[in-house]
């Protein structure tokens, strides 16, 4: 998500995790947008859905899928 966003972090507004994902889809392009459609959403370490709501000091965070052996 780094490489794709060119940051490791960034402060987007948003009621909810959706409205901050669909912001920084916008912001960052379509390379991000096909990885963040792969990858697991958290807020503040929990797993977070796309209705989960958000406020300034939440940290959502985009990780991608890991294989493990």
């Amino acid at each position: 998500m780094r490489v794709a966003a060119g940051t490791g972090s960034d402060s987007i507004d948003g009621t909810t995790v959706g409205e901050v994902l669909a912001a920084a889809n916008e912001r960052f392009g379509d390379d991000f947008a096909e990885v963040a459609k792969i990858c697991g959403v958290w807020v503040n370490g929990e797993p977070a859905g796309p209705d989960d709501p958000v406020v300034d000091s939440d940290e959502v965070a985009l990780l991608p899928p890991v294989s493990g052996g």
